[in-house]
């Protein structure tokens, strides 16, 4: 009886090692190589600390109020046929990328139906602005100013039309309607030294903003308006003196309008800027002088026609400061006088915050510091009688923000990148 367990335990074993065996074998712990390889080291991949994202500035609540973030048709159509309105103006402008055969270059066009005291004894009020300017100091193009024909048998230089933009100036033209516009230039009088054509097409991926209006509600029926479309991404080509370059940017598209109590004599100086940043944020500029600056000066205050924009999103979003602060160094050029001691500006330094009335946006404690100056720009003056001089082109920006997050944590970005700026100097 004690054998037969013995031999049943002996088989039980034997068992055991086989299917022991044959689970090892299959499982790949049993080489049966006679000459097997050396073991390869497994490779561990180690996964990659994911970059902070940049903070992003506080958005300003009241500026996605739908009336202020709205156009019509009707808007962005021509408005210098009614009586009251005098001058108008659309502007597209354009920074080009680094996918750019253009790269670094920034591109300023502008349609201007003007007052006719605004280029006072030159009895050519029909104005446009074509500038196309690179990193290497290359500049092409201009400003021109034209009659305006009144009679049947002559035709006007400057043509526009409603609904939508639909604006002709010679053989240049902008057409479309939000959010898409083409703007074609051909003009051989805006450059006597090269020949100039573009064709680009804008398109806004977000609503736009009314930087000002006389109404606070019904700003389509405002007599003194004026909206801009930011962050636009602008496609298409560039022909200069037969060559032709392909081009892709940012841009920003802006329409104005304003009424006949507007004299050219209550605005002295305008600077105006549209920048694209490295950190792909884009930033708006404008500021209305009702005086000179004949000195480099600091200027405080609140200016209804003023405006500093900042948006991370192409608009989607938007933080807008009011109070801003301008110093404006002039230039030591003699080429940038325009007439006595009024002069173009060769740097100009911002410094922008909340103002008072923008109680959620203030409790943040944004503030800007921005330095813009000019590089490679073009300077058109009208000399006696009309007193008026324009710089109009390519600029270096730094600076940076700071503001205070959600949990009471200082944050700061830096700002560098490229404007588009325009500067206009009247002595009357």
């Amino acid at each position: 009886m004690i054998i037969n367990l013995k031999k049943i335990d002996a088989l039980i074993v034997v068992a055991l090692v086989v299917i022991a065996s044959f689970v090892l074998y299959n499982a790949g712990y049993i080489d049966t190589d006679p000459n097997p390889e050396p073991p390869v080291k497994p490779i561990v991949v180690e996964e990659e600390n994911e970059t902070e994202s940049e903070p992003i500035p506080p958005e300003s609540l009241d500026s996605q109020l739908g009336y202020i973030r709205a156009v019509t048709p009707e808007d962005e159509g021509k408005h210098f046929d009614k009586l009251r309105i005098s001058r108008e103006q659309w502007y597209y402008t354009v920074i080009f990328d680094d996918d750019s055969e253009l790269a670094g270059w920034t591109a300023t066009i502008s349609f201007n139906h003007m007052a006719w005291g605004d280029l006072l004894g030159t009895l050519k009020p029909d104005l446009m602005v074509v500038t196309l300017h690179g990193p290497n100091g290359k500049e092409y193009g201009g400003v021109i100013n034209k009659k305006r024909g009144l009679g049947i048998f002559e035709k006007p230089t400057l043509e526009a039309d409603a609904p939508g933009v639909s604006v002709t100036y010679d053989n240049s033209w902008a057409e479309g309607m939000a959010p898409n516009w083409h703007v074609h230039i051909e003009d051989d009088d805006i450059d006597e030294d090269h020949d100039i054509k573009m064709d680009l097409d804008f398109f806004a991926p977000s609503d736009p903003y009314w930087t000002y209006s006389e109404k606070i509600f019904q700003k389509s029926e405002s007599n003194l308006a004026s909206y801009v479309f930011l962050g636009c991404n602008v496609t298409g080509e560039v022909t200069v003196d037969g060559d032709t370059y392909l081009v892709k940017g940012i841009g920003h598209h802006e329409h104005t309008w304003t009424p006949n109590i507007v004299t050219k004599g209550m605005i002295k100086e305008w600077d105006w800027c549209q920048i694209t940043l490295e950190n792909g944020w884009n930033i708006y500029y404008s500021n209305y002088k009702i005086r000179h600056t004949l000195l480099d000066t600091k200027e405080t205050q609140f200016n209804p026609f003023g405006a500093f924009i900042i948006t991370t999103n192409q608009g989607k979003t938007l933080t807008v400061l009011d109070d801003i602060e301008v110093t404006v160094k002039k230039s030591d050029s003699f080429d940038d006088k325009i007439f006595l001691f009024v002069k173009m500006p060769s740097s100009i330094h911002i410094s922008a915050k909340p103002s008072g009335l923008q109680v959620l946006t203030k409790s943040y404690n944004i503030e800007v510091e921005l330095n813009i100056k000019p590089e490679n720009t073009y300077e058109k003056v009208w000399k006696l009688p009309t007193y008026v001089g324009m710089k109009i082109g390519r600029s270096i920006i730094d600076g940076k923000i700071t503001w205070t997050d959600n949990e009471g944590v200082p944050q700061e970005v830096e700002l560098n990148g490229l404007g588009s700026m325009w500067n206009m100097r009247a002595l009357i």
